[in-house]
């Protein structure tokens, strides 16, 4: 059987196309402080510097796009920007906080839209986590665990599973 120059370029390109379509990584936000105070506790901090060499551009990962939920204007929900932000400054991107943190379809607009070189790391309250994945595609994606902040969620394109999770494996924090 042989194939027309025509299909087989279109065929070529459809691959393509595929092949550049990027993982999205989902994490948790660092330590919150105690009673529930405003951005990160020590250990949170701790977390965000780590995720500098995790995430960073010796790391595999290949972050192009960043995307944490919208900050209030009175300091609350801050945790997921503030987390990100070092490794963003390090990889020269800003972090995209237009989706509010009960907003999944604009996250997954924001994923569908990106058309940049590399991944996508979402960082995002934990008990939106299994929302997000599920609203990219995944089905019946369990809670992420209330006692954890180092977990990585993988979720390559077609993004209809979770197909990895990992730690962080930040020194001092995770075991």
């Amino acid at each position: 059987m042989q194939i027309s120059g025509a299909v087989f370029f279109a065929s070529l390109a459809a691959t393509l196309v595929t092949a550049a379509k990027p993982t999205v990584y989902l994490i948790r936000h660092g330590e919150k402080p105690p009673n529930d105070g405003i951005g990160l506790s020590p250990e949170g901090e701790q977390r965000a510097q780590c995720l500098r060499t995790v995430f960073g551009a010796a790391s595999e990962y290949n972050i192009g796009y960043i995307l944490a939920q919208t900050p209030k204007d009175n300091g609350k929900r801050t945790r997921p920007y503030l987390t990100v932000k070092p490794v963003a400054d390090d990889l020269g991107l800003t972090v995209d906080t237009s989706c509010d943190r009960d907003d999944e379809k604009c996250v997954k607009k924001a994923v569908e839209n990106y058309d940049g070189d590399g991944n996508i790391l979402i960082c995002w309250e934990h008990n939106q986590l299994n929302n997000l994945a599920e609203e990219l595609g995944a089905m019946d994606v369990s809670n992420y665990p209330d006692d954890s902040y180092d977990l990585i969620w993988t979720q390559p394109y077609d993004y209809d599973e979770i197909t990895a999770v990992t730690s962080e494996s930040c020194p001092g924090l995770d075991v």
